[in-house]
């Protein structure tokens, strides 16, 4: 009776285990669609028992298995215990999408494929979806990063973009001043003033712009008396 009672506790023992463990693997499966912003559908594609092949499923096992390594490193390299150690999780990169990219190479690319006006209507469309998360940079200060890179190359499109900040920061003496130097690169002299104009008057302290300014009043005049 006594080999029983064991047998069957150790039964009963293993039988908690495997149920935990399952219960640990859903929660775990929910918590990398949750991560990435998905259905259970998006990885699990093939019908159940059909045999056809699962590439997402496969990419995500190995993204899962590269965590865990990158966890071990992690410890490793600054010899924490487990829980002491910050964890890399599928969250840490993904922030509810599936396939984690900065805004900037998102808007970048839509500039240089689609345009300006394309670009804007994506970034609005991200920013009413992704807005109170953190999956995407909205700051000021990234976007106005993002245009200075293609200012040069591409005012009209870096003016589209600049006047569509200027709606979420209608103050913004950067802003402005930007505006002006794409109008620079259009040679639309008096656009260029009118909005370094607007600028000094957000930011009466920016020698930089009040220095661009004149220097182009100067040269308007110059070119008006030949």
């Amino acid at each position: 009776m006594k080999w029983t009672g064991a047998l069957a506790g150790l039964v009963a023992a293993a039988a908690g285990l495997l149920v935990a463990e399952a219960q640990a693997q859903t929660m775990n499966m929910q918590e990398v669609a949750q991560a990435l912003g998905v259905r259970c559908e998006y990885c699990h594609s093939a019908p159940r028992g059909s045999g056809q092949a699962e590439p997402k499923k496969d990419i995500a096992l190995a993204m899962m298995a590269m965590t865990r390594e990158l966890n071990a490193k992690v410890q490793a390299a600054t010899g924490k215990p487990a829980n002491e150690a910050t964890r890399v999780e599928c969250v840490t990169c993904h922030r509810g999408v599936a396939i984690p990219q900065p805004l900037s190479a998102i808007i970048l690319r839509t500039v240089a494929e689609k345009g300006g006006v394309a670009a804007v209507e994506q970034y609005r469309d991200l920013r009413k979806q992704f807005y109170s998360r953190a999956t995407y940079d909205f700051s000021e200060e990234a976007l106005l990063e993002m245009v200075q890179r293609v200012v040069q190359g591409r005012p009209d499109d870096a003016i589209a973009l600049l006047r569509m900040n200027l709606e979420f920061n209608p103050q913004s003496a950067k802003t402005y001043a930007l505006i002006g130097f794409a109008y620079t690169r259009k040679v639309d002299d008096a656009s260029a003033i009118t909005n370094l104009q607007k600028s000094l008057e957000l930011d009466p302290t920016n020698a930089m712009v009040r220095g661009q300014l004149e220097q182009l009043q100067e040269y308007r005049r110059r070119r008006q008396q030949q």
